[in-house]
């Protein structure tokens, strides 16, 4: 019997330190369409509440919005317990759409958080070359309370229109990137990158980090992740991407999560959603 019981001791211990060791992170990036009242039947009071419901019921350890205006970014924290965020509008303080990063506080902490602007002058508030809209990225250096495990998440929104400030952006994203990782801790960008996957400023991106979808064990999900609230139409334009850092973080599970209710998406993007592990 005292066998018995020290064998499965030794089971559920080395259990224990597996599941730690092992720990999955979950990680989502969404563009929730900003609140506009010509959307008509889409418009965010009609859908905000599937939003909601969607998140928790994922209940993703990190997301990153895009186009969240502050009321829009101001209810999903009120609504969503336990989570928080980082970020601040692009137009500077509370001001102008977010591409803010929000987690589940319970389980996470910031070690280090900035945005700045993609632009000439990035630590002002500013529109870059040939952009339509001031454009931003935020990121924070995350810390798993459990783990102790460290990585940093970065979040943006290209510029729809330029096609200059599409490119110049990436590169100032990925410079940060390089500039703020000194101890070459696990990396994570999401986003809305208003760019298909064989354009050259994708292959940029990948020239330093992997494309989620492409690396994971398991993906699952229409192709495309833009669907303009057209129910009927096939998803096949995909502008919105995870990235990771291929040497530090394994992806587990991928997925573009296609929700619906009464034959509308909650959003005119549909959300990305990984799970991964630190290596």
């Amino acid at each position: 019997m005292m066998k018995l019981m020290l064998f499965f001791t030794c089971t559920l211990f080395g259990l224990s330190i597996t599941s730690v060791a092992g720990q999955a992170t979950s990680v989502m990036s969404y563009n929730i369409r900003l609140d506009v009242a010509s959307d008509g039947e889409n418009a965010w009071p009609l859908r905000k509440d599937f939003v909601v419901n969607q998140l928790k019921f994922y209940s993703p350890d990190i997301f990153g919005i895009q186009e969240g205006t502050p009321q829009q970014t101001a209810y999903l924290a009120a609504q969503l317990e336990n989570y928080t965020f980082i970020g601040v509008g692009r137009d500077g303080g509370d001001k102008g759409e977010y591409s803010a990063i929000f987690y589940n506080s319970l389980e996470f902490s910031v070690a280090e958080e900035n945005t700045f602007w993609l632009s000439e002058t990035p630590t002002e508030v500013s529109m870059g070359w040939d952009a339509a809209c001031n454009r931003v990225c935020t990121y924070g250096l995350f810390t798993n309370k459990d783990t102790k495990q460290k990585f940093w998440v970065f979040n943006t929104h290209l510029d729809h229109k330029g096609a200059i400030a599409r490119a110049k952006g990436v590169q100032l994203i990925l410079n940060r990137i390089k500039e703020v990782n000194t101890k070459d801790y696990p990396v994570v960008l999401t986003g809305d990158f208003n760019l298909e996957p064989t354009d050259e400023v994708i292959a940029a991106v990948k020239n330093v980090l992997s494309d989620a979808k492409e690396v994971a064990h398991l993906s699952f999900g229409p192709e495309g992740t833009f669907n303009a609230f057209k129910f009927t139409t096939a998803v096949k334009r995909r502008i919105d991407y995870i990235f990771i850092a291929p040497t530090t973080i394994k992806v587990n599970k991928y997925a573009v999560l296609s929700d619906s209710k009464d034959l509308k998406y909650p959003s005119d993007h549909l959300p990305v959603y990984i799970e991964f592990e630190i290596k």
